[in-house]
């Protein structure tokens, strides 16, 4: 499962000058890489920006890439038609995180048994 993971408001909140984490989320990261996501950062501050954020959080080696959010996207499906599942923060603690990293899971079981 391959997800796409914010920085802004997602894993950290700014004020002002000020960066607080939203632990949830970082630790919801956490636990989706150590149950075989495939994660990538990304922020609309840029490849680099959300690079040096996953370093300064010790979170950068959950993260096989780091990117910058599209602003076009160009692809034969529209976006209303993916598969796609989106996750807010605050849902990180509650019964549709834990289906996720379920789902995760037992992907990669059946994996490991086809071998």
């Amino acid at each position: 499962m391959i997800i796409y993971v914010d920085v802004d408001d997602t894993l950290v909140r700014s004020f002002g000058s000020k960066q607080i984490a939203i632990s949830a989320a970082q630790d919801y990261g956490r636990r989706l890489h150590r149950a075989g996501a495939r994660l990538y950062c990304w922020s609309s501050g840029g490849a680099e920006y959300a690079r040096a954020y996953a370093e300064k959080a010790g979170l950068s080696d959950c993260f096989l890439g780091f990117l910058p959010k599209p602003q076009v996207l160009l692809d034969d499906v529209l976006v209303e038609n993916w598969e796609l599942q989106q996750l807010h923060p605050n849902q990180c603690r509650s019964q549709q995180g834990d289906d996720l990293l379920h789902r995760i899971q037992a992907t990669e079981e059946q994996a490991d048994r086809r071998g």
